[in-house]
């Protein structure tokens, strides 16, 4: 069988793939956003590494790099940012990361971080808490906590 198509017929096509190509990336771009670990100015951390968060809220330390004692805090378990988060720091999508913390919890080794329902509350607790630590988008930042470590793909 041969179907025959015009050359407009083609190049309609061809236009309308582009369009839902470039309306895709489009919507990407707007869903990804640009984390940030905050901690409260007061406990004196200028700056964090990956490796130093990533450690502080997988219960691997439960102090800054100071000594100071960290309270980390997580964002609901259906959270964009919790699962971008450990997906990039951690490499672990929500079912390992769940995994994670019931080998740890049963263990009796340690206890996850405490979750609250959005970045608004987290900046919250932050602000208000000398020890506390929390990634959110960097939206939601505001001048009561200060930016110790941008998360970037």
């Amino acid at each position: 069988m041969t179907f025959i198509v015009s050359s407009s017929t083609r190049m309609r096509t061809f236009v309308q793939l582009l369009f839902v190509l470039t309306a895709l990336s489009v919507v990407q771009a707007v869903a990804a956003q640009t984390l940030v670990v905050i901690v409260n100015p007061s406990v004196g951390v200028q700056h964090l590494s990956r490796r130093e968060a990533l450690d502080i809220f997988l219960g691997r330390y439960r102090t800054f790099p100071s000594g100071a004692s960290a309270l980390p805090i997580d964002l609901d378990i259906n959270s964009a940012e919790r699962r971008q988060f450990y997906l990039l720091l951690a490499h672990k999508d929500s079912s390992d990361m769940s995994s994670y913390w019931a080998r740890l919890t049963f263990s009796g080794k340690i206890s996850p971080p405490f979750a609250v329902a959005d970045a608004h509350m987290a900046v919250d607790i932050v602000a208000n808490n000398a020890n506390a630590i929390a990634y959110v988008d960097r939206a939601a930042v505001d001048d009561r906590v200060r930016i110790a470590l941008e998360i970037t793909p």
